[in-house]
């Protein structure tokens, strides 16, 4: 079993899984707003936008996985601000309920601070085993925890999943982070490694 089990998620998956939430949210809820849970929910959000019709989308920036599979003690606002929602519908957009601090902390902010006449909150995936909130809607329910590599994260991941293996091996060789990024990831990098190592050395993260 890999140390942090990882999953990539592919452009063709968010698509289809967008279309999947959408047509649940359809069914039962038509938000006037959409705020999305930036940054993981910034991509859900728009496409959701555009499927519901829905043409203000606002967004929030909540501070929690900093970096990958390790998060701050607690979730935060990192810029926040008020507006008058109170004459309208809104749902909440995240990419997933992993622990559900995001979706808590951005809740009770937007009921506190835009008073919407109504609100809802979706995801394209929720992992029940793990997460303290379950969202009104979400298009896919997961049961075993693993660590979702979106398409818009794919930089970011790779660096600090490389990260960690350098702190653990002391090593920068290419072969050696390959078959230590199998072992303990249990995927194939959506990135070539070499691409992210170089990229590592431009943000002078490696020498």
């Amino acid at each position: 079993m890999p140390k942090i089990p990882v999953k990539v998620v592919t452009w063709e998956e968010i698509v289809k899984l967008s279309e999947i939430l959408s047509e649940k949210i359809k069914g039962e809820f038509s938000p006037d707003v959409i705020i999305a849970v930036a940054r993981g929910g910034l991509v859900p959000a728009r496409l959701l936008a555009d499927s519901l019709g829905v043409v203000d989308v606002l967004s929030l920036k909540v501070e929690h996985w900093v970096v990958t599979a390790s998060h701050t003690p607690e979730a935060r606002i990192k810029y926040p601000y008020k507006v008058d929602l109170s004459d309208k519908k809104v749902l909440i957009v995240d990419d997933i309920t992993d622990t559900g601090d995001s979706l808590i902390l951005t809740s009770k902010y937007v009921s506190e601070n835009f008073s919407p006449r109504e609100m809802k909150t979706a995801t394209l995936q929720h992992i029940e085993t793990s997460s303290k909130f379950k969202p009104d809607f979400y298009a896919q329910l997961v049961t075993d925890w693993a660590w979702f590599m979106y398409p818009w994260n794919y930089w970011e991941d790779e660096i600090n999943l490389v990260k960690k293996l350098i702190d653990e091996r002391r090593s920068v060789d290419g072969k050696v982070i390959e078959s230590g990024f199998k072992e303990n990831y249990g995927i194939t990098p959506p990135i070539p490694l070499q691409r992210i190592l170089s990229e590592m050395k431009r943000r002078k993260m490696i020498d």
